[in-house]
């Protein structure tokens, strides 16, 4: 009985974790703030912002290069923020043999 509330109180705390990631905002820019992005800790894009004044339509290409950075940048920033808060967590569940 022991060992299965750990392994609830365990997946509680995983619940709970995964539940923070949501509130977890990164937000990366590129281009002096022409593309701002912001993805949560779950590794979902919560909003993308172009800045119209520093685009330059005649070279979208820059503008699809910041998009790019952007978004690599911020996944990169989310997962470690992921890897950080589940590491702990992680670790415990070898305790349960899973």
């Amino acid at each position: 009985m022991g060992q299965t509330m750990d392994q609830m109180k365990m997946l509680n705390q995983l619940r709970k974790a995964q539940k923070d990631l949501k509130n977890e905002i990164v937000e990366v820019e590129a281009g002096d703030g022409a593309v701002v992005v912001q993805i949560n800790g779950e590794l979902k894009i919560k909003k993308v912002t172009i800045d119209p004044e520093k685009i330059d339509l005649d070279d979208i290409h820059e503008l699809e290069r910041w998009i790019e950075n952007c978004l690599r940048d911020g996944y990169a920033k989310a997962q470690e923020i992921a890897a950080d808060k589940m590491k702990p967590l992680m670790g415990q569940l070898g305790n349960f043999g899973l």
